[in-house]
């Protein structure tokens, strides 16, 4: 590969011949440069964005492993002696608080010639968050410690909210729409090796630990994030386009009258709320699990290494499918999902023998990481392969505010549920998700060649 100049920085030198030869590997890439939707410039440094691409989202997501709201922060805010309501809000402000913003964000974004910087700087700011929130677990206790952990929590989510407008465009602008998918597919896959790691660890872990082991998950989670700022400034991103940026706020709001006004978009978005039962049914399925087998702690750690192992297995099949066809993806990943959630409350209200249940639940987390890896990446290629330019854009930020919002809402519906009856709960996800899958057949094909 020849030097190209980056018009964001200055001249860079070509690539070593070891990227281009792994990049053809990995995205099997060895017909000649397919490069559909890219400029012919951007075309030219694919190899190098597709390696520094996947380095930073996978030290991410590892990342975002060690430091789960899920996991990590609960078992923090315990040992801390906060109030129970702080961890009742952990899951709520991770997720929407990253999404809410998103229409407002997008605006801002759109300003930009040049977006990987917003990533990189959302990147940084992450990372901040974790390692200040591991030094509140040093020094305080009780309300001030819980109160303390969900406002940095609130500063991360906002920062992984400019993350995701800005990486979907990042993507667009670089890679080929034919390996979108299979990049993520391997970025799923390293990251389930780093969760399998991360869960064995955890396995590891007595029941009662103190603080300064918290402390130092969460440093090591931030470190990872700073890691992977410095590997994504390396991007040659190309400026793009700026129209339509000015106006913030209204400009955001403005852009719901996507949700009237564009037909394949708005189906879009009412599938995805419909799937989120895949990700919404792993807690009820844990909670089910430890109501019939006990060692919470431990058991928890081996969810951790099934569901890395599902995404390890799964990320790079469901990658090179989505490449073809990201609408049949997400359509049976979300039925995967509802079929076994249904199964999953099935097996609970026939209350089998313990020895039974020591298999059943870890195979059923297993094909729900399946599932929602399917789900996540199947709705993520088909958003970035349907849409062009600032309208890639407007469509991450519409879709994740409504999402941000229905999250909320689901999030207490699913609690009102759990309280009644936890299968009840993993029924209605799981019924969701399969008309959720029903609906995808409606959706347009926007998947590339079958190279």
């Amino acid at each position: 590969m020849s030097d190209f100049p980056d018009r964001t920085g200055p001249r860079l030198e070509a690539d070593p011949a070891w990227v281009g030869n792994l990049y053809e590997r990995l995205a099997e890439d060895d017909e000649g440069r397919v490069c559909e939707a890219i400029s012919d410039e951007a075309c030219r440094v694919v190899p190098g964005n597709f390696l520094r691409t996947l380095v930073a989202n996978t030290l991410t997501s590892i990342g975002d492993r060690i430091a789960s709201a899920k996991t990590t922060l609960p078992w923090l805010l315990g040992h801390l002696g906060a109030p129970i309501w702080c961890l009742s809000l952990l899951v709520p402000i991770r997720e929407s608080g990253s999404m809410l913003p998103q229409m407002v964000i997008g605006a801002a974004v759109r300003r930009r010639a040049v977006r990987k910087w917003v990533w990189v700087s959302g990147s940084l700011l992450q990372g901040a968050s974790l390692a200040a929130i591991g030094f509140v677990a040093l020094t305080l206790e009780g309300l001030a410690a819980g109160v303390a952990v969900l406002l940095l929590l609130t500063l991360f989510s906002l920062a992984r909210g400019a993350c995701s407008v800005s990486y979907k465009d990042v993507l667009g602008k670089t890679i080929p729409k034919t390996r979108r998918g299979r990049l993520s597919g391997w970025i799923g896959a390293v990251a389930g090796l780093g969760a399998m790691a991360t869960g064995a660890g955890f396995g590891l872990l007595p029941a009662e630990v103190p603080a300064w082991v918290y402390s130092a998950l969460l440093f090591g989670a931030a470190g990872l994030w700073v890691l992977a700022a410095l590997a994504y400034a390396r991007i040659i991103e190309y400026p793009g386009a700026t129209e339509g940026g000015a106006n913030g706020f209204r400009e955001g709001l403005g852009k719901l009258a996507l949700l009237r006004d564009d037909v394949p978009f708005r189906r879009f978005v009412i599938g995805r709320a419909l799937a989120m039962g895949s990700g919404l049914a792993a807690p009820f399925y844990v909670a089910l699990a430890r109501d019939d087998l006990g060692s919470a702690a431990a058991l928890l750690g081996i969810f951790i290494a099934v569901e890395g192992l599902a995404g390890l297995v799964s990320a790079p099949v469901w990658g090179r499918w989505a490449d073809r066809s990201s609408r049949m993806v997400f359509g049976v990943a979300c039925a995967l999902a509802g079929v076994l959630s249904c199964g999953v409350a099935v097996w609970s209200w026939l209350d089998l023998p313990a020895e039974a249940a020591r298999w059943f639940y870890p195979l059923a987390f297993f094909g729900l990481g399946i599932a929602h890896a399917g789900v996540r990446l199947g709705r993520k290629t088909y958003l970035v392969d349907m849409a062009e330019g600032n309208q890639r854009t407007d469509y991450v930020a519409v879709s994740n505010t409504v999402i941000g919002a229905l999250l909320l809402g689901s999030g207490l519906v699913g609690a009102a549920a759990a309280a009644f009856s936890v299968e009840a709960a993993i029924v209605i996800l799981g019924l969701s998700g399969l008309v959720g899958a029903g609906l995808s057949l409606r959706w347009k094909e926007v998947g590339g060649s079958k190279a």
